[in-house]
């Protein structure tokens, strides 16, 4: 993609919020104004409590607006990989149905993991489990994929082929917006970084 193609799709804003205030029976954070374009890799940082997973889930449509607005772009696919793992314990689902429910394919996916496709689910490590959703959630067919603390029970090797992913990601132009305490991984990935 030439210099000024890229700087075109970078410009395309995927997501807008506006003055945001939002949370559950009360609000959590706000007033809160950002922008996530294709191709953009944004870190939103903050202490515990200061409403980084009730911002993801507010884009979602999951915590209740209280001012402000949020602006999505015409036909915004959303993919959203939440801090908890759901439970799965007993639910035979495999590594590769999970790809399929979210429409993510395997291409890319680290050798190491490989084998864990054709195991269940509730049989995996928790770093095991965690990549696969993190695969299914970032390879989803989605505009903009929001990360909620996605290095979590990952060890380095598996932390740096994350950052390696996402930067694909967004050079094919999806937009990530990513929550993580991790300073040294969001200063690797982040194009830039929003406090709350």
């Amino acid at each position: 993609m030439s210099g000024g193609a890229d700087s075109a799709v970078r410009q395309t804003v995927l997501l807008r919020t506006e003055a945001l205030c939002a949370g559950y029976a009360q609000p959590v954070f706000g007033p809160l104004s950002l922008t996530l374009a294709r191709g953009e890799i944004v870190g939103l940082a903050g202490p515990n409590g200061a409403g980084k997973s009730t911002l993801l889930a507010a884009l979602c449509g999951g915590a209740r607006v209280f001012s402000g607005r949020i602006v999505r772009a015409p036909g915004l696919r959303l993919s959203l990989q939440q801090q908890q793992l759901p439970a799965g314990e007993g639910i035979p689902l495999s590594g590769r149905e999970l790809l399929a429910l979210t429409g993510a394919g395997a291409d890319g996916l680290p050798e190491w993991l490989r084998p864990c496709l054709a195991e269940r689910l509730d049989r995996l490590s928790g770093g095991q489990a965690q990549f696969l959703a993190l695969w299914a959630c970032l390879q989803a067919p989605a505009d903009a994929v929001l990360l909620d603390e996605p290095t979590n029970n990952l060890d380095p090797a598996g932390i740096a082929f994350l950052a390696g992913a996402l930067r694909r990601r967004a050079q094919s132009g999806a937009g990530l917006l990513v929550v993580s305490h991790d300073e040294r991984f969001m200063a690797s990935v982040c194009d830039r970084q929003v406090a709350l």
